[in-house]
C-alpha cells in the first residue's frame, strides 16, 4: 500500500525541483518585462490632423511625403495609407468587416485588430488576446505623435477584480459581522445569492455559478462597501486552510510605430515596450493580419515565399486544406523534436505580398526575420477575406519529461530571454505593371541592392558559358570488423587523382565552366569531425594530392570549392557534446538524426550529428581558413551556414536565432575577405551579399494544397548577382531529363550532378545510402548532352537578370532576360501554339536580340 504513495512523493519532489524551469524560471526570464499596471490609457492629447480626405472619413491625416499619406483612426487604432501617384488607399482592416456573415466571435473581433498575442499558461497551453477585444474595447489604447510618425500603445486585459478576489469560505460569525451587518436589504439579497451557508460546518461558501456579470459586480461592490481588504482575504484563507491564491492579472502591453520612408510604410514593434506577466509568457505576435485583405467578390492573389515562390488565388475554395504557415529560414534545430520528415521547400527570403485589381502590396521583413513566420489564408474558412501577414516568435517553449518510478510527467520550459531585436516590416505599394509578382521581385531586388543585400552585379558579357555544377564525394566512414570487433574506417569514393580523371573526361565531352564542389576531403570524410584543425584525408591522396588537384583545376579553368560544414558536428571524436553542442530547452544537446527514405522519417537507430553552439562557430571558421590557406583553392563551399539558423538555449547563456544570424554574417564576412569565392547550399537572404554560387537553391515551391501557382520569385531576385542551381539531377525527383532541361531554361539555373568515382555498391550498408545512384560513368554522357543543350541557350544570357516571367497556358511559360532574349518552355506531352509558333512536346523555343 505504501508504493503508490512513494511514487506520488517522488513525482511531487521532481516537480518542485523543476520549478526553475517553469514558474520561477519565468520570473527570471521576464525580469524588466512585467507590465506596468500604473500606465494610464486615457486618450491624452488628440492627434493633430494635418490633412483630410473624403475617401477615409473618420480618420485623421497625420503624416505625408511626396509618395504616401498616412491616416489614423483614433477610435480603433486602424490605419490607411494613400498612394499619392494614383490615389489608391490601403486599409489595415477591412472596411465592411461588420457585414461579414461568416466570421463570428473572436474571428469577427480579429478583423478589427492590428495586433494579436498568443501566450502560454504554466501548463504550456496557448491562449490569445487581440488589440480590439482586449484593448480598444476596454479603452486601453492611446496614440502619440513622434518625430518619426505615430506610436500607438496598447494594454491587453484589465486589472478588474474577479470572483477569485473574494474568499472561497468565511466562518458564519465572521461573515455576518464583517459583511452582512454592513448591508442594506438589497445588499443582503446579493450576499445570500453569492454565498451559501453550511449550517453544520458553520461557514459561508462562495457560489461560483452565481458570480457572473451583474451579480459579480454587485458582490464585489458590497465587499468594498463593507471595507473588506486584502488583509481580510489573507486572514480568511489562513483560518479556513484554503489553497486559494490571488490570481495574477493577465495584463500585456506593447506598442506599434508607424512612419513613412520614401514610398514605404515602416511598421515597428519595439521589444523594449513589450510587457507580460511572468506566468504568461508571450509566444507569438501577429502584426496587421488583414492589411490590404481582399474580399470574396474580388480577384487577386496572395504571394508567399515558399521555396522559389507561390501564388494563392483569392477565393480558391480550398477550405478543407490547412492555412499556409511557414517559418522564415526554416525550423530552428534547437527546437525541432519531431522525427517526422517533411520534404518541403523552405522560406529563403523574408517577404510576402498581395496582388489586387487596384495594385499590389509587398511586405519586407527588415528586422526580426529569424523569428518570423509567414501566414496566409483564403476566404471561406473563418471569415470572408483573403489575407497574408507575418507573425514573430517572442518566447519559445520546450518540454521537460520527468520520470519517477516508471511514471512520466511532461512539463513546459520556456526561453529565458526575449529576442534582442525589434520587429520591423516595410510595406511598399505597387501599381501598374509593377502590381504583379514580377514587379514585386524587381522591387525587392532593388531594395536589396540599395541596402547591400546582394553582391555587386555580375558583368553582363555575351556568350559566357553557363556553369556546370559538379559535386564529387571524396570519402565516407564505413563500419568494418576485425575479429568480430566493429570499427569505423574511411572508405575512399573519389580520390584527388580520380577527380582529375573525371574532370578530364568532362572536358573531352565539351563541358565548360565547371564549378567543382569537393566534399568529404578532410577530417575523416563526408561527415567530418569539427574543423578545429584540418587534416586532409590520406586515403584520398593527402595534402600533396589536394595541392595537385588545385593546380590542375587552375590550369583547366575549373573553380575548386572544398566543402566544409561549420554548424554541425558529423562525428563526435574530439567534440565535447555537453560543452560545444547547442542545448534544447529541455537541456538536452540538439541532435539531428539521418533521414530514412524507406520510413520517411528521422532514424534514431543511426548515429546523429550535433548542432554546434553558435558561440563556437567563429573559432571553427578561423581554423578552417587557416587550414585551407596553403592549398590556394580560390573557393570554399559552406554546406550549412547559408541554409540553417540555430539557437542555443543553454541556461543563463542563451543565444537566440537573431544572434545566431549575426554570427553567421560575421563569419561570412571574414571568409569573403580572404578573397575566396563562396558557394553555399540553400542561400538564405542574409548570406546573399557574400555568395558567388548557390547549390540546392529553391527551384520549386512545396506545392501545398492551398497554393495555386508556382513562380520563380527567388531566381528573379538573385539572377545577375549570384549564380545558382537546384538539386543534383541524378539525386532529384526528376525521372525525365527533358523536364529538368526545361526547368533550367525557365529559371535560368545551371546543370548540377553529384558523383563518385567508385561503383555504387561502395555506399551499401553505410549511413550514406542516399548516395544510391552517383557513379559518374552512368551519368557523364547524359550530363554532357544536357549541358550542351542548356548552355546553347543560357550562354546568351549568362549574368543577365531574369526580368520577365509569365504563364502563357497550362504547362507553358515564357521567361525574358535583361538583354531581351526570351525562352518559352512547354512542359506538356503534346505540342502547343505560343508566340505564334509551334512548340513541340517537352520542348522550347527561343527569341530576342541574340537569336
Amino acid at each position: 500500500m505504501r508504493k503508490p504513495l512513494i511514487i506520488l512523493l517522488s513525482i511531487l519532489l521532481s516537480m518542485s525541483m523543476l520549478a526553475g524551469c517553469t514558474s520561477s524560471g519565468s520570473s527570471s526570464q521576464t525580469s524588466g518585462h512585467e507590465p506596468d499596471l500604473e500606465v494610464s490609457f486615457d486618450k491624452g492629447d488628440r492627434l493633430k490632423s494635418a490633412f483630410d480626405d473624403t475617401r477615409v472619413d473618420g480618420m485623421k491625416g497625420v503624416l505625408e511625403n511626396e509618395h504616401l499619406r498616412l491616416f489614423m483612426d483614433e477610435a480603433t487604432g486602424g490605419i490607411a495609407v494613400k498612394k499619392q501617384s494614383d490615389g489608391t488607399v490601403w486599409y489595415s482592416n477591412p472596411l465592411k468587416r461588420e457585414a461579414d456573415a461568416l466570421a463570428s466571435g473572436d474571428n469577427k473581433d480579429l478583423l478589427s485588430a492590428q495586433i494579436k498575442l498568443d501566450f502560454y499558461n504554466y501548463l504550456g497551453q496557448v491562449s490569445s488576446v487581440n488589440s480590439y477585444t482586449d484593448s480598444v474595447a476596454n479603452k486601453q489604447m492611446k496614440m502619440e505623435q513622434t518625430p518619426e510618425g505615430v506610436k500607438v500603445f496598447y494594454q491587453f486585459g484589465t486589472t478588474a477584480k474577479t470572483a477569485e478576489d473574494l474568499p472561497m469560505k468565511m466562518s458564519k460569525a465572521r461573515f455576518e459581522e464583517k459583511i452582512m451587518s454592513k448591508m442594506d436589504k438589497t445588499g443582503l439579497r446579493t450576499m445570500k445569492i453569492a454565498y451559501t451557508l453550511d449550517e453544520e460546518k458553520g461557514v459561508y461558501t462562495r457560489n461560483d455559478e452565481a458570480l457572473k456579470g451583474l451579480q459579480l459586480d454587485r458582490t464585489l461592490k458590497g465587499f468594498e462597501k463593507a471595507g473588506y481588504t486584502e488583509e481580510d482575504l489573507q486572514q480568511d484563507i489562513a483560518e479556513n486552510h484554503l489553497s486559494q491564491t490571488k490570481p495574477v492579472p493577465r495584463i500585456f502591453q506593447l506598442s506599434i510605430e508607424y512612419s513613412l520612408d520614401g514610398d514605404q510604410l515602416v511598421v515597428k514593434v519595439p521589444t523594449a515596450d513589450i510587457r507580460y506577466p511572468a506566468d504568461y509568457p508571450v509566444n507569438d505576435i501577429s502584426v496587421l493580419s488583414f492589411f490590404g485583405a481582399g474580399g470574396r467578390n474580388e480577384q487577386g492573389s496572395l504571394f508567399v515565399p515558399d521555396g522559389s515562390g507561390a501564388l494563392i488565388h483569392f477565393n480558391n475554395g480550398k477550405t478543407k486544406y490547412p492555412a499556409y504557415k511557414q517559418a522564415v529560414y526554416g525550423k530552428d534545430g534547437a527546437t525541432e523534436t519531431t522525427d517526422a520528415y517533411a520534404q518541403q521547400q523552405e522560406v529563403k527570403l523574408p517577404v510576402f505580398g498581395l496582388i489586387r485589381k487596384e495594385g499590389a502590396l509587398l511586405g519586407i521583413i527588415e528586422q526580426g526575420a529569424p523569428f518570423a513566420t509567414i501566414n496566409a489564408d483564403t476566404s471561406g474558412r473563418v471569415n470572408s477575406y483573403n489575407y497574408v501577414y507575418p507573425s514573430f516568435t517572442l518566447i519559445a517553449k520546450g518540454d521537460v519529461t520527468l520520470t519517477a518510478s516508471d511514471q512520466n510527467r511532461t512539463l513546459p520550459r520556456f526561453q529565458q530571454e526575449m529576442p534582442k531585436t525589434d520587429y520591423v516590416i516595410r510595406y511598399a505599394f505597387l501599381s501598374g505593371a509593377d502590381a504583379s509578382y514580377q514587379g514585386m521581385a524587381r522591387y525587392y531586388q532593388n531594395y536589396l541592392t540599395d541596402h547591400g543585400g546582394l553582391p555587386k552585379a555580375q558583368t553582363a558579357e555575351a556568350l559566357v558559358n553557363t556553369p556546370f555544377y559538379l559535386e564529387l564525394v571524396g570519402g565516407i566512414t564505413k563500419t568494418k570488423h576485425v575479429l568480430g570487433i566493429p570499427y569505423q574506417s574511411l572508405e575512399p569514393l573519389t580520390t584527388f587523382e580520380d577527380a582529375q580523371s573525371v574532370l578530364e573526361q568532362m572536358k573531352q565531352r565539351g563541358i565548360e565552366n565547371i564549378m567543382l564542389k569537393y566534399a568529404g576531403w578532410f577530417n575523416r570524410g563526408l561527415d567530418h569531425k569539427v574543423p578545429d584543425q584540418l587534416s586532409v584525408d590520406k586515403a584520398l591522396g593527402g595534402s600533396k594530392g589536394l595541392n595537385r588537384l588545385a593546380a590542375f583545376a587552375r590550369e583547366q579553368g575549373v573553380q575548386l570549392f572544398p566543402d566544409v560544414a561549420l554548424l554541425k558536428a558529423g562525428q563526435t571524436s574530439g567534440f565535447k557534446i555537453n560543452q560545444k553542442a547547442s542545448r534544447m530547452l529541455s537541456e538536452i544537446p540538439a541532435a539531428v538524426y539521418p533521414y530514412n527514405m524507406a520510413l520517411n522519417r528521422r532514424d534514431r537507430t543511426r548515429t546523429p550529428s550535433y548542432i554546434i553552439s553558435p558561440d563556437r562557430v567563429g573559432g571553427y571558421v578561423d581554423a578552417t581558413l587557416k587550414g585551407m590557406k596553403p592549398f590556394d583553392t580560390g573557393g570554399i563551399v559552406l554546406r550549412d551556414m547559408a541554409d540553417e539558423l540555430n539557437s542555443d538555449f543553454r541556461r543563463d547563456h542563451e543565444i537566440d536565432r537573431g544572434e545566431s544570424e549575426q554570427i553567421s554574417i560575421q563569419s561570412l564576412d571574414r571568409i569573403s575577405k580572404q578573397s575566396l569565392h563562396i558557394m553555399a547550399d540553400g542561400g538564405n537572404a542574409y548570406a546573399l551579399p557574400y555568395l558567388s554560387d548557390i547549390t540546392d537553391a529553391p527551384m520549386s515551391s512545396s506545392r501545398f494544397k492551398l497554393e495555386d501557382e508556382e513562380i520563380p520569385f527567388y531566381p528573379m531576385v538573385v539572377r545577375g548577382y549570384v549564380n545558382y542551381t537546384g538539386k543534383p539531377y541524378n539525386l532529384s525527383t526528376y525521372t525525365n531529363s527533358k523536364q529538368y532541361i526545361l526547368k533550367s531554361l525557365e529559371y535560368g539555373s545551371g546543370v548540377y550532378y553529384e558523383w563518385i568515382y567508385e561503383q555504387n555498391h561502395k555506399v551499401k550498408d553505410t549511413e550514406f545510402d542516399d548516395l544510391y545512384a552517383v557513379n559518374y560513368e552512368q551519368w557523364i554522357n547524359q550530363a554532357a548532352e544536357m549541358y550542351l543543350e542548356v548552355n546553347g541557350v543560357l550562354k546568351n544570357v549568362q549574368n543577365q537578370r531574369l526580368t520577365g516571367h509569365e504563364k502563357l497556358a497550362d504547362g507553358v511559360y515564357k521567361s525574358t532576360y535583361e538583354n531581351g532574349v526570351y525562352v518559352v518552355v512547354n512542359y506538356n506531352r503534346t505540342a502547343v501554339l505560343a508566340e505564334g509558333r509551334t512548340i513541340e512536346a517537352e520542348s522550347y523555343i527561343t527569341g530576342g536580340e541574340q537569336f
